[in-house]
């Protein structure tokens, strides 16, 4: 059944402009869109927005969604890059028509458009530098100035195109320019360049050329060979729009033709999104990979234990805005832990061990006990957790003068232990030489068994683990690789002077409940009152390795109620 025009979601302009195009049968009425990628690095969170929007519209006009690889410098691209992101886009859950496709595919046909556009007058081979060009673009309040080489003969230029192509001329040496308009108010419009040699072989195309085509002229021709009906651009390319039409104005003979239309690309606070920038992280060493988990790279968050769910209800929730603006951070980890907390097994997990003896409960045996899997889904049903006489809790659970409001345990103090009993600390032991408190000795009441009906109230509850059972376990407690809000945005210092010196703290003794044992790389869980983790790919039967994916304490939503407070 239709959402009545009440409850129907509002469209976006995007969808707008799509549902105007529909009506007036633009292109048939037809909706196809692409995702083209650089196969210069690994993709990251913007590129999940991207990725979102343009395979979420293809599925909701049932149309289609290509990936095409823009794959015109062999100079920065690798397989490697290929690979990852194929992976992904799959990962998010997402599928393109047909095979991957790329720019390369469409050299031959780009290379006898460009001879075509010569022939009609309308480009030139220009001998001068890159430097000397760059001279004589101008500034956008004053007119650039004309090539010497402007107004070479058709057929010079076509025999010198040619010899490009034939690998007569080095490097730097010529390219060939379109002959637009050196007064245009447009930059982009001042004779951009078409081609530049090249003498890199192509990871698809061998030694087959040795000039390449520049992004904007293979960008706009590559989705009229595809039949792209939107093109969907990050705001950058608003002015290279009136380039990307004027060149399809050259080549066009018919109806069909491509609309490029612009988005605001997604600003994430605490995060820097140039891959450049990211490039020099991996390659400096202050990361361990294109995927360590304090990266905002979509393999970087997939081994944080970031969901494709969670990445998707966030491109959803931040929209598709005309103007450029920075998205919280927290809205993102709100999203994932939206989604984790219905999907994660809750277990318990010790940190930062403390002993505590439980002096009443017999020597040498051990109660399995029930525990919950997850309160938000009964179907995930329950598990068993061993309890015996030694348990280990959090170090920071006991304070031996703790303050009135001081929920946890003291001397003299009761707690409930999470699907267990209510104990009583009664006493402690410390350390001779350093004073640290090393153990702790309590009696638990046997009428207070969790799920028994016992009316026993007591205000804190702890989480623990037998220490009899108990499974070591390596625990990287990650955090934002930022401690800035705009790493990037500050011109007087390096973006990387802002780099969180505890981002990655790796605790060596923390001890795990036993059902943990059997858990894979990419499982995910909720350490009870601790946070969301997830098994690292670096874990092995004999040694467990976690990674902090979020902690419990939600900022976002704190954020909200706090504003919702401030508005009512």
């Amino acid at each position: 059944m239709e959402k009545s025009e009440e409850t129907r979601t509002p469209l976006n302009f995007i969808e707008s402009k799509i549902e105007e195009d529909i009506r007036n049968n633009k292109n048939q009425g037809k909706v196809y869109t692409r995702f083209p990628p650089e196969p210069n690095g690994y993709l990251h969170i913007g590129h999940a927005k991207s990725i979102c929007l343009n395979f979420g519209l293809g599925s909701k006009y049932n149309g289609k969604t290509n990936l095409r690889f823009d794959d015109t410098n062999p100079i920065k691209e690798e397989i490697e890059y290929i690979n990852s992101i194929l992976e992904d886009i799959e990962w998010l859950g997402f599928n393109w028509e047909g095979k991957p496709r790329y720019a390369s595919d469409y050299f031959d046909r780009l290379y006898e458009w460009a001879i075509k556009i010569i022939g009609k007058g309308k480009a030139y081979v220009d001998d001068q530098s890159a430097a000397e060009i760059a001279n004589q673009k101008g500034t956008p309040t004053e007119p650039g100035q004309e090539s010497l080489y402007r107004n070479r003969s058709i057929e010079e230029n076509l025999d010198l195109f040619e010899r490009m192509r034939n690998g007569e001329f080095e490097e730097g040496s010529k390219v060939l320019r379109a002959k637009i308009d050196m007064a245009s108010s447009n930059m982009h419009l001042r004779d951009p360049l078409m081609y530049r040699i090249l003498k890199k072989p192509h990871h698809r195309t061998g030694d087959k050329w040795c000039i390449y085509p520049m992004y904007d002229w293979a960008h706009g021709q590559s989705d009229f060979i595809e039949g792209i009906t939107h093109s969907l651009c990050t705001l950058e390319f608003e002015v290279h729009r009136p380039l990307y039409d004027w060149f399809l104005d050259q080549i066009i003979e018919n109806d069909y033709r491509p609309v490029q239309t612009e988005f605001a690309r997604l600003n994430l606070s605490y995060t820097i999104m140039s891959k450049r920038k990211l490039l020099e992280l991996v390659n400096e060493g202050y990361v361990t990979g294109w995927n360590d988990p304090r990266m905002p790279t979509i393999s970087g968050l997939k081994r944080r234990g970031y969901t494709p769910e969670s990445i998707r209800n966030f491109a959803d929730r931040i929209g598709v805005a005309k103007r450029d603006n920075v998205i919280d951070v927290a809205l993102l980890e709100h999203a994932l832990k939206d989604d984790l907390n219905k999907k994660a097994p809750r277990v318990m997990a010790v940190l930062d061990p403390l002993k505590v003896i439980i002096t009443n409960w017999p020597e040498g045996k051990t109660e399995d006990l029930e525990a919950i899997n997850n309160p938000e889904d009964e179907s995930m049903g329950s598990h068993t957790i061993p309890f015996s006489r030694e348990i280990l809790i959090e170090k920071t659970d006991f304070m031996e003068d703790p303050p009135r409001k001081f929920f946890r345990l003291g001397p003299g103090r009761e707690v409930r232990l999470k699907s267990a009993y209510i104990i009583k600390c009664e006493d402690f032991k410390k350390d001779p030489d350093t004073g640290k408190i090393i153990e702790l000795y309590c009696t638990y009441d046997p009428d207070t068994k969790s799920g028994s009906g016992s009316q026993k109230k007591v205000k804190g509850t702890l989480h623990w683990v037998s220490a009899q059972h108990a499974i070591n376990a390596e625990v990287r407690m990650y955090d934002r690789l930022f401690d800035h809000p705009d790493p990037a945005g500050q011109k007087d210092n390096d973006y990387k002077e802002f780099l969180n010196p505890g981002s990655l703290k790796v605790l060596k003794n923390c001890m795990v409940e036993p059902s943990l044992k059997t858990s894979k790389p990419m499982d995910k869980f909720q350490f009870q009152r601790i946070g969301y983790f997830c098994v690292d790919y670096d874990s092995t039967e004999n040694h467990l390795v976690f990674n902090r994916t979020v902690p419990l304490r939600d900022s976002w939503a704190k954020m909200q109620k706090n504003r919702q407070n401030q508005n009512n």
